[in-house]
């Protein structure tokens, strides 16, 4: 990578890290390591979410019995707070990425 896209890079970095979003899911990433049970539930959460909805052939049965399974977890505000900021920053990461791809033309 030349030295005048690296600078740029740099510079996107510290933009994102100074971003309303990005500070807020790091506050509610904070808060949840305080907790580190729950974080470990948080964790094991998130990745059979994430299993489920990448497998091959996606089971909305099973994923609605998986989230009922879940429920009381999710209805616990230091865990919803934490995977509504983690949301917000995911999409912002997603719409960067998104424009990034869509200014360089890349297919």
């Amino acid at each position: 990578m030349n030295r005048e896209v690296k600078d740029a890079l740099d510079n996107l970095i510290d933009v994102i890290k100074k971003d309303e979003v990005y500070e807020e899911y790091h506050r509610q990433l904070n808060l949840l390591r305080q907790n580190p049970e729950l974080k470990r539930q948080v964790d094991d959460f998130r990745k059979r979410n994430y299993q489920m909805q990448m497998g091959e052939d996606l089971d909305f049965v099973k994923l609605g019995v998986f989230q009922e399974e879940n429920k009381t977890l999710r209805e616990n505000p230091l865990v919803d707070n934490f995977l509504a900021s983690e949301l917000a920053f995911c999409r912002m990461m997603q719409d960067i990425n998104f424009d990034i791809v869509e200014a360089v033309e890349f297919e």
